[in-house]
């Protein structure tokens, strides 16, 4: 499911105009990447958290080189879901 899937979806479901559900959807993921960036975490009840996971230094390798590299320890963002969002998924989607 694409961006403009969900658009469309919430559109047909609450019978918004595309462009105001475009605008609040982008809103939303700016807001979380703002959040992000100045270190915040954000906890949606229910659904998930956005959370900033710390990598720690690590030692890797260039395989072109043959040389080791040291890979500095650095923030990712990162996406936990609640545990009801687990169980649904565990639930009520096929193991392929």
């Amino acid at each position: 499911m694409t961006k403009a899937d969900i658009v469309a979806k919430i559109s047909e479901k609450e019978g918004m105009e595309k462009a105001d559900v475009q605008a609040v959807i982008e809103t939303f993921m700016e807001t979380v990447k703002d959040s992000l960036e100045s270190g915040d975490n954000v906890y949606l009840r229910g659904f998930g958290s956005f959370i900033i996971k710390k990598r720690a230094e690590k030692t890797g390798r260039n395989i072109s080189k043959n040389t080791t590299i040291k890979i500095p320890a650095h923030n990712i963002p990162a996406f936990k879901p609640a545990k009801v969002f687990v169980e649904g998924v565990k639930s009520n989607v096929e193991v392929k």
